[in-house]
């Protein structure tokens, strides 16, 4: 009621449609602008001005001021009539100003405001319906009549006479009956539709995050990617510098060899001359005494000395090509296989030591992944499997694929890391892993000298790469295990070659210090 009564207040008496750009007569009364000043120009030739809704005069044409307040209230009751302009449908016959339509007339086949709905015959012979452009439809086609019932048979809508024509007999429902029935199926789809909806967008959801996941991936494996190439540039760079110092050495120590025995050459170019001139000196004398006293000049065609120095000329040195392409290869074999180890071995699990297998002497942390040199007697008991010096092997064992794992070791100042069969020595100095046939390490030792050990057999390594990290990488069926440096570049530092007889157990050695696992292994 309430907003029946606004709307009422909110027509202007003139048009009887809602204010268009409402303004205020000195009386108080509001009008639309267009309409009032229709009004007022026909009063103009009768020498006075007159409010059309309370016949106050006014001898000069009255002043238009626009009512801000109305208008305000005006475009808030149209802006919550939202379904109503929404339909884009105005009543029929609201000619001067396009005024929303309230209802649809089926009878009269013409739509109306709530002002002309108010004036509109109640017969029952006028049914109204929601505002819609297609009131032709709503009608019969033959009998030109509205359309009231819904033939279940033939599935289409009749008038009354249609019931009593050609669909008597038939199952025949009210429109609103026939309706709520298919509201009720189409409700039941929409349930369906909407449960399949929500399956869909949790699809979505899913493929959304996988969609991130992938391209966080990517943006780590780009960086890898990048940090990869870096880190090859670098070791061919490397890899050139180490040939060609090959090549310069070789070429030196040819040329040195030369050198010397083009010296030796010139001299002896030297003594030959000195006996041709005095060969000659002899011939050109004419006195036969002189020449036949002249001690004998020895055996003109030295066969021996010739053969000596046609030996040295052909056996100077030259580049050794096979100890250079050894140097080649075997540096780009290194390259390789740091390339293997990042394309099949990149996100390491877990690894765990073995506290059956760790020595009195190590503490061994809570989560198993840390070895530390302790003075107090863990008081472990005494098995075959313990070792007796500070040494601990992983739990799990390596039998077949490719496996890599990593250690902090820079909170220690001597220590070993590697791989060992289940079968080394517990006990006895043979036990450390890499002073016997059993075990491969890299190891810290005395002065920060850096060492890959393997049967008692070192093979020294450079001492300006930081050691802080290292990754020990395992190729079962190439028969190969590497060591690397975690510095940036990653720097490679061995790979030793053997055919593994047993499966190989991760092991550690600390003798000050503690270090930690802080990478697994993958297949």
């Amino acid at each position: 009621m309430a907003s029946a009564d606004l709307r009422q207040e909110l027509d202007c008496s003139i048009c009887l449609n809602i204010y268009t750009d409402p303004v205020t007569l000195r009386c108080g009364h509001n009008f639309c602008r267009v309409c009032i000043d229709r009004v007022l120009d026909t009063q103009k030739g009768s020498g006075v001005y007159t409010c059309p809704e309370c016949r106050a005069e006014c001898q000069q044409r009255p002043a238009l001021q626009r009512n801000i307040t109305l208008c305000n209230i005006v475009g808030s009751f149209l802006s919550t009539r939202p379904d109503q302009e929404e339909t884009g449908i105005f009543c029929t016959y609201c000619i001067h100003y396009p005024v929303p339509a309230a209802k649809s007339c089926l009878h009269c086949e013409a739509s109306l405001c709530d002002n002309h709905l108010r004036v509109h015959s109640k017969s029952a012979e006028h049914v109204l319906s929601d505002p819609t452009t297609s009131l032709g439809n709503r009608k019969c086609s033959v009998h030109k009549k509205i359309l009231e019932y819904y033939c279940t048979e033939d599935a289409a809508c009749i008038c009354v006479y249609c019931s009593a024509g050609e669909h008597r007999g038939h199952k025949v429902e009210t429109l609103d009956e026939a309706s709520e029935k298919k509201k009720k199926k189409l409700r039941n789809v929409l349930q369906k539709l909407s449960t399949k909806r929500e399956e869909t967008e949790k699809r979505v959801q899913r493929l959304q995050e996988r969609r991130r996941e992938n391209q966080k991936r990517a943006a780590g494996v780009t960086k890898r990617v990048t940090a990869l190439f870096r880190d090859i540039r670098k070791q061919l760079e490397d890899l050139e510098k180490r040939v060609l110092s090959e090549i310069s050495r070789q070429e030196e120590s040819v040329s040195l060899s030369v050198s010397d025995l083009i010296q030796q050459l010139e001299i002896r170019k030297d003594e030959l001359s000195r006996k041709m001139r005095h060969i000659e000196e002899l011939c050109n004398m004419s006195d036969p005494v002189t020449v036949l006293q002249e001690p004998d000049t020895g055996d003109l065609c030295d066969t021996e000395g010739r053969k000596r120095h046609y030996n040295q000329v052909h056996g100077v040195g030259d580049l050794d090509v096979n100890l250079i392409s050894e140097t080649l290869q075997t540096g780009l074999s290194d390259i390789i296989t740091g390339i293997n180890v990042w394309v099949y071995v990149q996100e390491p699990t877990d690894i765990l030591l073995d506290v059956n297998t760790a020595a009195n002497n190590i503490h061994i942390s809570g989560d198993r992944k840390t070895a530390s040199r302790s003075q107090i007697n863990q008081k472990r008991p005494e098995t075959p499997e313990r070792f007796q010096y500070p040494q601990v092997i992983s739990t799990r064992r390596f039998s077949s694929g490719r496996h890599y794992w990593e250690v902090e070791v820079s909170k220690s100042w001597r220590w070993r890391v590697g791989m060992c069969y289940p079968s080394i020595d517990r006990r006895g100095y043979q036990s450390d892993i890499g002073d016997n046939n059993k075990s491969w390490c890299l190891c810290r030792g005395y002065n920060n000298q850096y060492s890959v050990i393997h049967d008692w057999k070192e093979i020294q390594l450079p001492d300006n790469i930081p050691y802080d990290r290292v990754r020990i990488y395992l190729d079962y069926e190439a028969g190969q295990m590497s060591f690397y440096s975690l510095c940036d570049p990653i720097r490679h530092l061995h790979t030793v070659t053997a055919t593994f007889t047993e499966p190989l157990h991760a092991a550690l050695w600390v003798m000050g210090g503690c270090i930690k696992i802080s990478g697994g292994v993958r297949s």
